[in-house]
């Protein structure tokens, strides 16, 4: 079974941030890179899988529908896991550094258990295919994103709606779930049509 896959998150809750602040002042003492304003420091953590959270899992299984899994952290995750445990290839745009790995740092800290010990080893396209790094050939240089590869090779932007991974955390803050949801699961779309570009796909089968 193929696995398409995509995230949203949002930075840390109000209950970490006396631990951020902690964090964020010895990063500074120590000289590391980092914004000198602890509120955008605080913004960095959606990317964190330390400290971040998913707002809503996007999934698709072969052919079928993308579906969404959204509500409380802990719940998405068993289900997402329950769903992986047969998925044989785990698909995404950036999954590897981003999307799965988040996935993995939030099952630890949520206390769920991975059905699937998945290799993140690189130079690969199995049992993990990055879309992106495949693109590249894992080429340091020159990026590329989701969007600008889908409208490369022919398919709608996945952004069209006024949202996209930077402002998720303000439409969150407005009550906007739907529309992030409705967003993570054009993306999953746009993430299959890619695929089976990428790979030559004819009529459902795929030649490797």
């Amino acid at each position: 079974m193929n696995l398409f896959l995509d995230i949203e998150t949002i930075p840390a809750e109000e209950e970490k941030r006396e631990i951020l602040k902690a964090i964020h002042k010895k990063k500074l003492e120590d000289g590391k890179k980092v914004s000198a304003k602890f509120e955008e420091y605080v913004l960095t953590t959606s990317l964190d899988g330390a400290f971040g959270r998913i707002v809503c899992i996007g999934y698709a299984t072969d052919n079928e529908p993308a579906q969404i899994l959204e509500g409380a952290e802990k719940e998405m995750l068993k289900s997402f896991w329950d769903i992986a445990k047969t998925a044989s290839l785990f698909i995404g745009f950036n999954c590897m550094d981003f999307d799965l790995r988040f996935i993995y740092q939030r099952s630890i800290i949520n206390g769920v258990m991975p059905t699937q010990n998945l290799s993140f080893a690189r130079y690969r396209n199995n049992p993990i295919f990055d879309i992106m790094w495949e693109w590249r050939k894992w080429a340091k240089d020159p990026s590329v994103s989701l969007d600008s590869l889908a409208k490369a090779l022919g398919f709608a932007s996945s952004k069209d709606g006024g949202i996209e991974g930077q402002n998720v955390w303000k439409f969150y803050q407005a009550g906007k779930i739907k529309e992030i949801c409705d967003y993570c699961k054009r993306d999953v779309e746009v993430t299959r049509s890619i695929y089976k570009k990428m790979v030559f796909a004819r009529q459902g089968k795929l030649p490797f």
